[in-house]
C-alpha cells in the first residue's frame, strides 16, 4: 500500500505570496477541532492556534483533521530560548501538519528559523507578551515610534518571515507599511489595508466574560448561550432524580425483558442448587 497523502490544501505560503496588494483574506484563530471545521465550512481563508503547551500541541493534529484543506499556522511557545530550540519546535508543527509557524522572537531566532525552510510569521506592534515596554496601547503614533515601525518590520524581512502580524498599530501607518514591505501584513486591529484581517474566535463568538477590545466585533453571545446550557444541565439532572425517586425511570422501553417461560426455569434451577 502506497503513502496516504495529505489533502492538498487550499492555500500555500507560496498562494499567498501571490495574492498580496489584491485581495485582504480573512483569518481565524480557532481553539478546538468544532471551531475549525466551522471556520472551514464558511470559508475563511486562514485560520492561527496555538502550538505553545502540551496540551496545545497534542490538540494540533485534531485540527488539522477538522480542517484538512484550510492553511493553519501554530504559535510557537514565547521565551524560546535558542534557535536551535525553535528550529525543532517549527518542524514538529509542520510535522503534525501545519501549514506554518509563527514565533514573536528576535529576528535571530527567525533568521535561524528561516534558513532552515521554515514558513515562519513574526509579530510588530504591540506584542502582548512585552507590554512592560509599551503598555496596552496602539504602536505608532509618532514619528519616531512609527519609524522605528518600519525599521523592525524590515529586519523582519529581512531575517526570512514571510509575515507578520501586526497589532495595534493605526490602520493609515499599517497601510503605508504593507505597500513597503513583501511580507503579508496580518493586521490585529490594524485596519483594513493590510493582507489578512485577522480575529481571534473568542472575539467573534463573544466567547469571555470581560469587555472585547476596540478592535473586536462579536457576531454571537456565547457567554450567554453556556449560561443557558448550565441552567438547562441543572434543570435535566434535576428532572432525572425526581423521575427515579418517584418511580418514572426506566419505563418498559428502556428495557430488555427475557421470555417469563425462560425466567421460570432459571429460578426452578437456582432454587435446586
Amino acid at each position: 500500500m502506497g503513502t496516504m497523502l495529505r489533502p492538498r490544501k487550499k492555500y500555500t505560503v507560496f498562494d499567498l505570496q501571490q495574492l498580496k496588494g489584491k485581495r485582504c483574506l480573512t483569518h481565524i484563530h480557532v481553539k478546538s477541532p468544532e471551531e475549525a471545521a466551522a471556520a472551514e465550512a464558511a470559508g475563511v481563508d486562514l485560520m492561527s492556534c496555538s502550538f505553545d503547551s502540551p496540551e496545545s500541541q497534542a490538540r494540533l493534529p485534531r485540527l488539522v483533521a477538522a480542517a484538512p484543506n484550510s492553511f493553519l499556522s501554530a504559535a510557537t511557545p514565547h521565551g524560546l530560548a535558542t534557535a536551535e530550540e525553535a528550529i525543532r519546535v517549527g518542524f514538529r508543527a509542520l510535522e503534525w501538519g501545519a501549514s506554518s509557524v509563527y514565533c514573536s522572537a528576535s529576528p535571530f531566532i527567525i533568521e535561524a528559523m528561516a534558513r532552515e525552510r521554515l514558513p515562519v510569521v513574526g509579530h510588530l506592534g504591540m506584542v502582548p507578551r512585552h507590554v512592560t515596554w509599551t503598555n496596552y496601547r496602539a504602536i505608532g503614533k509618532t514619528e519616531t515610534e512609527a519609524f522605528e515601525l518600519y525599521r523592525q518590520m524590515k529586519e523582519l524581512e529581512n531575517a526570512g518571515a514571510y509575515a507578520a502580524e501586526l497589532e495595534c498599530v493605526p490602520h493609515n501607518l499599517a497601510r503605508f507599511l504593507s505597500s513597503q514591505t513583501r511580507m503579508l501584513l496580518m493586521s490585529l486591529g490594524s485596519g483594513a489595508g493590510c493582507d489578512t484581517q485577522f480575529l481571534f474566535s473568542d472575539d467573534i463568538l463573544g466567547d469571555y466574560e470581560e469587555r472585547p477590545p476596540r478592535h473586536a466585533k462579536a457576531y454571537r453571545n456565547f457567554v450567554e448561550e453556556h449560561r443557558r446550557l448550565q441552567q438547562e444541565r441543572v434543570a435535566a439532572f434535576g428532572e432525572y432524580i425526581a423521575d427515579v425517586q418517584e418511580g418514572r425511570f426506566p419505563q418498559r422501553c428502556h428495557l430488555v425483558e427475557m421470555e417469563e417461560a425462560i425466567l421460570q426455569r432459571v429460578m426452578a434451577r437456582a432454587g435446586q442448587s
